[in-house]
């Protein structure tokens, strides 16, 4: 598997954060469906191979046309009975809600079957710190027709109730969302950060987990609890005194997972171009007066640009942030 990562001196920030969601449900698909959606996973004879059908899904996601992109798998699946099923799995990352997500899940279902005369699943991972945005159905009523399309959902922030059930697990879902609860609670916090992400880590030992299972759990936990650069270090230093007394390399050093390759990507213009994606996907569409305001920051101003904008929402953190700092 393949991970992409560019490296500031002050933070690293990932260039697609939907990413790592993608390469854990695809190695761990089966867990994936018995830790978040059981009465779907009991229908499936998982003795049975499955197939992601990335090719037919890119068919009826117009929205990856439009430069959006979301950690959608379509995966054909076997039943018990002996019967083909469809599954559509959809990971909401956004920091926001969204009020066309029914819809669009409706939108998805409905070209599943139009276009392949298949019926679908359809679940979704609401991944957003909303408590109360919890979109579970599609519908409109007229005199003479009416639909209501509903859809399975799970909301990761209701874990927090149920954290020592999932330090107790072995799932590699558990991990995954402590790893994401984590990750939320310490946006102000990045000392905290550092101690839980070393103590998810090791945790992958103490399980006692086989040396590829280690690996992908720590390319998840590594690439969405980010550290700035000196927390970082400090990090690794830890680490590598813990593995020293493990005697158990599964991962070391040396494999920071693209850190010393983005080291060397630290031209100006690349910044500015990372800067404007991750922009875009947090905050949307960007004019483009506010690109060349960007595009004009020093370098210092986009490295704090850069760890600024994790923690934004919507266009007016960003605006309010230039107000503040671009004459700085």
């Amino acid at each position: 598997m393949t991970n992409v990562s560019d490296v500031y001196d002050g933070l690293r920030l990932r260039a697609d954060f939907d990413s790592p969601w993608k390469e854990i449900i695809e190695a761990y698909f089966p867990q994936a469906m018995h830790f978040f959606f059981p009465e779907t996973s009991a229908l499936i004879d998982w003795e049975r191979p499955y197939e992601f059908l990335d090719k037919e899904f890119q068919q009826i996601a117009r929205e990856a046309e439009q430069g959006k992109r979301y950690a959608d798998q379509l995966v054909k699946v076997w039943q018990t009975q002996g019967e083909e099923l469809w599954l559509l799995v959809h990971v909401e990352i956004q920091a926001q809600k969204e009020d066309n997500f029914s819809k669009r899940m409706f939108t998805y279902n409905f070209r599943i079957f139009d276009r392949f005369d298949q019926p679908a699943i359809s679940l979704a991972i609401l991944c957003d710190p909303n408590r109360e945005w919890r979109p579970s159905n599609y519908s409109y009523n007229y005199p003479d027709t009416r639909l209501i399309f509903e859809f399975g959902s799970i909301k990761l922030l209701d874990y927090e109730n149920r954290f020592q059930e999932l330090e107790n697990s072995d799932n590699p879902f558990a991990t995954v969302v402590m790893a994401h609860l984590k990750t939320q609670q310490t946006r102000s916090s990045p000392e905290e950060r550092k101690i839980w992400k070393f103590r998810l880590i090791r945790r992958l030992y103490d399980l006692g987990l086989q040396e590829q299972d280690i690996r992908n759990l720590y390319r998840f936990i590594d690439w969405v609890m980010i550290l700035p650069k000196a927390l970082e270090n400090q990090f690794w230093e830890d680490f590598k005194q813990f593995e020293q007394e493990r005697t158990m390399r599964y991962i070391t050093t040396g494999e920071r997972i693209g850190y010393e390759r983005g080291k060397q990507e630290g031209k100006q213009e690349g910044q500015q171009r990372l800067i404007l994606r991750l922009l875009q996907r947090r905050v949307g569409e960007l004019s483009s007066e506010l690109q060349k305001r960007i595009q004009s920051l020093s370098l210092n101003q986009l490295e704090t640009l850069g760890e600024a904008l994790l923690d934004f929402t919507a266009m007016e953190d960003l605006l309010h942030w230039l107000q503040t700092n671009q004459s700085a």
